[in-house]
């Protein structure tokens, strides 16, 4: 079977198994399906047959890049539907410029690992960047479970990292192969600080990533760090920006934008106009976020792999937050099953922040104890977490509701918050 003309995307079993990091499970299918034996992928790779099984049974733990990466190669797949980044038709990764070193250089405090204290490498490849890119993805997927600042300090590292080996990097390709992984490290050190409530390292983290980005040909990265910014500014209250930073994403993909890339700007361009209270456009975004998620193949890769897919979740989590938004006289409806919806998700940080989005519906609808009920639980995951945007959004909560004798489960909340020190 020639491997090279197999649509591998079309299969939903490899999507699926990819989309969660079950990348072991990804080669398994893929070598069934050309009707290798282990031991003959083994061979390819140049491998034991007890390595290739230990590979397709790791489920969604840390991988061994060269190992992914040569079992990848021998079956054809994607490089991406392994957590790879993946090749073009010459063997090098999309070109970028080097500009995140500088960038990054002064978002930090901490001092940089000198040049020396990495030795160059006999032969430089794809596997540096193609490393380093994967443990970025494992320090995303460890996000949803640990708290912020412990992840911060192994991140701010790995940066540096980065920097270090890129100065090393022989030719211009391969700095431009860094700089690609440093603009997606650089984002995720972005998305941390914005966590901590650290908004000002994280507008000069998302600079960084987006000025790596920028004029490197590969408008997919740069409109995603783009939007990123943008749907921080959203959150943070500063929809007009928020909404600039849209459009200018949207320009940089062009006329041939993915639906999936569509729908999530449109998501963010929804959130961005209830926070500014339109909720003529919130509507207006809301049903093209809709239209485009509608139109995602089942077959189309997944348009920016940093992050999840763009599905039913998304859609009813982005209705729950513009509901949140919008001012009591013009809020949307948000039935039962939208929330419920929103809510399977496994990432803790982002249902707590739903959960909070429902109790602030909850408390305009008058409901009182449902609303802090909610709002309890929240904050308990914001604290266990340590997470300053889930605290701070409790905090706003709080000073909408205002009477001189609260009932049991505010004076419960107020305590909770009183011992805040994050």
């Amino acid at each position: 079977m020639d491997t090279q003309k197999i649509d591998w995307y079309a299969f939903g079993d490899i999507r699926d198994a990819s989309r969660v990091g079950d990348y072991g499970r990804v080669i398994h299918r893929a070598r069934r399906m050309v009707g290798l034996t282990q031991g003959e992928l083994a061979n390819a790779c140049e491998l034991s047959q007890a390595a290739v099984s230990r590979l397709e049974n790791h489920g969604t733990g840390s991988y061994n890049m060269t190992t992914l990466a040569s079992a990848a190669g021998a079956l054809g797949l994607p490089f991406e539907l392994v957590g790879l980044a993946n090749q073009d038709t010459n063997g090098h990764l999309p070109v970028e410029r080097r500009e995140f070193l500088a960038a990054a250089a002064a978002a930090t405090a901490k001092p940089l690992i000198v040049t020396g204290s990495v030795s160059v490498p006999a032969e430089w490849d794809n596997s540096q960047a193609a490393s380093l890119r994967t443990a970025t993805a494992s320090y995303r997927r460890l996000d949803a479970t640990v708290t912020s600042r412990s992840l911060s300090e192994a991140v701010h590292g790995h940066l540096r990292l980065i920097q270090a080996i890129a100065d090393l990097a022989p030719n211009a390709s391969h700095r431009s192969q860094m700089a690609s992984v440093g603009s997606e490290a650089a984002s995720f050190a972005a998305w941390l600080a914005w966590d901590m409530a650290d908004h000002g390292s994280a507008r000069r983290w998302y600079g960084s990533a987006i000025g790596a980005a920028r004029g490197t040909g590969n408008a997919l990265l740069s409109a995603y760090q783009t939007g990123s910014l943008a749907s921080f500014e959203a959150d943070t209250g500063n929809p007009h920006e928020a909404l600039r930073l849209v459009e200018h994403a949207r320009r940089q993909l062009g006329p041939d934008v993915p639906a999936l890339a569509a729908a999530w700007l449109s998501s963010i361009e929804a959130v961005a106009h209830a926070t500014s209270g339109d909720r003529r456009a919130c509507d207006k975004a809301l049903v093209t976020c809709e239209q485009r998620a509608g139109r995602i193949s089942g077959s189309e890769p997944v348009a920016w792999p940093w992050i999840f897919a763009f599905d039913e979740r998304k859609i009813a989590a982005c209705r729950i937050s513009c509901a949140a938004r919008l001012a009591p006289a013009h809020r949307m409806r948000t039935g039962d099953e939208t929330m419920a919806t929103a809510l399977t998700g496994g990432h803790d940080k982002q249902r707590a922040m739903l959960t909070l989005d429902i109790a602030t519906r909850r408390l305009a609808d008058g409901d009182i104890d449902a609303a802090f009920g909610l709002a309890n639980r929240a904050l308990a995951e914001g604290l266990r977490l340590r997470s300053g945007r889930i605290v701070e959004r409790a905090r706003g909560l709080r000073r909408s509701y205002l009477s001189p004798s609260p009932p049991t489960t505010v004076r419960e909340f107020d305590e909770k918050l009183h011992t805040a020190y994050l």
